[in-house]
């Protein structure tokens, strides 16, 4: 802490906590525990669109797959908020096997 003309203020270090996600993943979360968790594939789809579409083809193919690994995961696993598949699926939008709009 540093003090300033109206008293003390934390530094921009002390504040702002680094939120970079680990490399070719595309979205990182910060838990309430302070755990960094990063999830998504990074970069744009072969041709240029975004690469999460949620409500297509691509979608509900990828909401079939998340559901097949979530199948395999223990109960806690499989229902924790926190986890990369379970932040995927709710990037997609997945309702079981499907992707909605």
């Amino acid at each position: 802490m540093r003090e300033g003309k109206q008293g003390l203020f934390p530094l921009w270090w002390q504040v702002m906590p680094t939120k970079k996600p680990a490399k070719g993943k595309a979205k990182v979360k910060v838990t309430a525990s302070g755990k960094k968790v990063s999830y998504g594939q990074a970069g744009k789809a072969k041709d240029g669109s975004k690469r999460v579409q949620p409500g297509t083809s691509k979608g509900d193919s990828y909401c079939a797959r998340s559901a097949g690994i979530k199948k395999g995961l223990s109960k806690k696993k499989a229902n924790d908020p926190n986890t990369p598949n379970n932040l995927s699926r709710k990037r997609w939008k997945c309702k079981g096997s499907k992707s909605t709009k």
